[in-house]
């Protein structure tokens, strides 16, 4: 059975084409920095909003009209899986990620579960078997469940922590069945509603002894994938543990667990915690710990994870410098966790937002490049910090001055030469180099 009738298969044609189902700017086989396209964006299409997803919200029941919708239970878990493997293929997707629940049901009791699980990915291992695309990342869903509702590694049962730990062993072994690259900590309710309840520090060394515990059995079953915790402030507790990269960052290396971990840092995430995309990009990359991204982007006006596909090309554009400055994504990818509008309710809308997103990420990976052959932002920084490189400057640098050294310098400077920022002429420049793609 075909679930995508309307589509052949997706190309490119260029930017004067007029196809809706053809990529303008994304060709798999161009060479950017001596790369192709496709060994660098790596895209990865997101199972739960893709195939599970029903474009509901909190304010109104699903719309999306989809061809598996009659089926229920393990018939529409399996259409699903056929349906994923023909749009991967119609796509061109190199990858894609899963939750455990996104492929299989959930049964009354974790036997249950894990027995659907075992149908469904031996489903998936079969048609992988005879298709290109591969397992950027699979995860366990440690927060739908009512079960869940005071957190999963930092609940305040200890039955639900062994629940919990049940699903992220089983998450480890399905990824190792299916070759996943990397295994992805999504803390979706690890965090706190009040202080008033909770006892944070018994919260956060009990999150450790758990990533400890993976670390520990990832190794006994010989599951060598990258480990990625996947930063996200708000929803829906009040404070989640793991805020943004920076306090990640700090919790890792509080429990020994920094030579382990690296960041799945989503667009959308980084707005919602107050930052831009690229600063938590930065922020993961120049400590070393850039792993892979979660492709999307937010609504600025609205205050809540959107999960938009990505169009933004400036944003696109400064994501890519960041991720080519890294010198790629390693085991990671470009994992599109966005889900169409929900006016976009028809089955051929999911081609129409994975190509404009595949597209956009594709100028901006063309633009970035470009900016870096030609050393356009690293002649603006060194030009602002050449202070830094001779003289006192170059002292404090190396670490080779003092208080008193400084004070003698510093007494008789009678005038600072500030130079200018230049921002406006900064992002004037950018637009060109956007508007030559």
């Amino acid at each position: 059975m075909s679930y995508f009738d309307q589509v052949s298969k997706v190309t490119y044609e260029g930017r004067e084409s007029n196809n809706p189902y053809a990529f303008k700017f994304y060709n798999p086989e161009e060479k950017i920095g001596g790369k192709t396209m496709e060994d660098i964006l790596r895209y990865g299409v997101a199972y739960w909003h893709t195939f599970t997803g029903d474009g509901s919200d909190p304010f109104g029941a699903g719309t999306a009209k989809r061809p598996w919708d009659h089926l229920t239970g393990m018939d529409q878990a399996k259409a699903r899986v056929e349906a994923a493997f023909e749009f991967f293929e119609k796509i061109d997707a190199p990858f894609f990620c899963f939750h455990d629940i996104d492929i299989a049901p959930e049964g009354t009791t974790m036997r249950e579960t894990n027995k659907n699980l075992d149908e469904i990915t031996a489903m998936i291992q079969s048609y992988m078997k005879t298709s290109k695309t591969k397992l950027l990342w699979n995860t366990a869903n440690n927060f739908t469940n009512p079960r869940f509702t005071h957190g999963a590694g930092t609940s305040s049962h200890a039955d639900v922590y062994a629940i919990a730990a049940a699903k992220i062993k089983k998450g480890l072994e399905i990824g190792k069945e299916l070759g996943a690259e990397n295994y992805v900590f999504w803390g979706g309710r690890e965090g706190y509603e009040t202080l008033l309840n909770t006892n944070m520090k018994l919260e956060l060394d009990n999150l450790a002894r758990l990533y400890h515990m993976a670390i520990d059995y990832a190794r006994e079953i010989g599951f060598d994938a990258q480990f990625l915790i996947e930063p996200k402030p708000k929803e829906p507790t009040t404070h989640q543990y793991d805020f943004d990269v920076a306090t990640a960052t700090s919790f890792l290396y509080q429990y020994g667990l920094q030579d382990h971990f690296k960041f799945n840092i989503e667009a959308n995430h980084a707005t919602l915690a107050g930052h831009s995309f690229e600063h938590e990009l930065r922020t993961a990359r120049e400590s070393g710990m850039l792993g892979s991204v979660d492709a999307n982007q937010g609504d600025l006006l609205l205050g809540w994870d959107t999960d938009e596909f990505p169009t933004d090309l400036y944003a696109t554009t400064l994501a890519m410098y960041e991720i080519l400055k890294n010198g790629g994504l390693g085991r990671g990818g470009l994992n599109f966790d966005a889900k169409v509008r929900r006016g976009s309710f028809e089955t051929d809308d999911l081609f129409h937002a994975h190509i404009a997103g595949m597209d956009a990420f594709a100028v901006g990976l063309k633009v970035a490049q470009k900016m870096i052959d030609d050393k356009f932002f690293e002649s603006i920084v060194d030009k602002r910090y050449e202070t830094f490189t001779t003289g006192i400057g170059e002292k404090i640098v190396s670490g080779k001055t003092s208080l008193k050294e400084l004070e003698a310098h510093a007494l008789d400077i009678d005038n600072v030469d500030l130079q200018s920022g230049q921002l406006e002429k900064i992002k004037a420049r950018m637009n060109q180099y956007l508007l030559s793609v």
